[in-house]
């Protein structure tokens, strides 16, 4: 155990002072770290295999809503402090208790995500950590085997989304889709743009519900998905709406579109 008497205590600095691009770590990716944060989510991680590094909470989680956590990791190095300097660390007062900086994993390859997989989704260009998480929960909630993120879209392991997700990113294979969508029907997916445009289909087409394995691509919040995309596609499809409101949420859509296309 580590007492925390100043903010500036280089064991936290994982905690306090890195930004996200710096636990993340580009330059040596084995070495990247990402903070899950509640011990509903530490545990899920764990679960999942995860390798825990560090964790900071009150002392009074010590004993209590962090103590299996502890057990379970004997090794781990726990910081503990008052209540106030937590918080003033932390940037809000710590109502989960406990914040634990978890190692970072490789990249899964794409052929591994989608080897047995059915329903998948590729999130394009998608930035909103909220969205993220989102997302990821009613992918795991709604039966989608896998995510594929392209390279503009937010990293699911950012320390808000995986507190959005309730920690369903460790529940979902996922990885980067370096290339085009092209490279999805060369491992025997069909795809489908969530998109308005003339030509689009509504999502209940029964073409879609009855295609073996689908992938459903997702655009960003404000411009919807490139045109590129939509026109390399096999299919476009469109949530039918009333009132005249021309689009959803790109979470609330995704839980729509992974509702209605999922297995059966």
């Amino acid at each position: 155990m580590h007492v925390i008497n100043s903010i500036d205590d280089p064991a936290i600095a994982v905690f306090s002072s890195l930004t996200e691009a710096q636990l993340r770590n580009r330059i040596e990716p084995t070495k990247g770290i990402f903070i899950a944060e509640s011990p509903k989510v530490i545990r899920v991680a764990l679960d999942a295999g995860y390798e825990p590094l560090s964790l900071l909470c009150e002392e009074r989680h010590i004993t209590g809503d962090a103590a299996d956590i502890i057990a379970r990791c004997p090794n781990i190095e726990v910081n503990t402090g008052p209540r106030e300097l937590l918080a003033s660390i932390t940037g809000y007062t710590l109502t989960r208790g406990v914040l634990c900086a978890m190692r970072r994993p490789t990249p899964l390859p794409l052929e591994v995500v989608c080897q047995n997989a059915q329903r998948i989704v590729v999130i394009d260009g998608v930035v909103d950590t909220t969205n993220i998480g989102a997302i990821f929960r009613s992918a795991a909630a709604l039966g989608i085997d896998g995510v594929l993120l392209t390279p503009s879209s937010c990293d699911p392991l950012n320390r808000r989304a995986v507190r959005v997700s309730m920690g369903t990113v460790f529940l979902v294979a996922w990885t980067w889709l370096n290339g085009g969508i092209e490279t999805l029907g060369n491992l025997g997916f069909r795809t489908v743009a969530m998109a308005l445009t003339d030509n689009s289909v509504p999502i209940d087409d029964p073409r879609l519900a009855a295609e073996p394995r689908l992938a459903i691509i997702m655009g960003t919040e404000g411009d919807g998905l490139p045109h590129s995309t939509i026109a390399a596609a096999d299919y476009v499809a469109r949530i039918p709406m009333h009132h005249n409101v021309d689009s959803l949420n790109v979470a609330a859509a995704a839980a729509v579109a992974f509702w209605e296309l999922r297995k059966k």
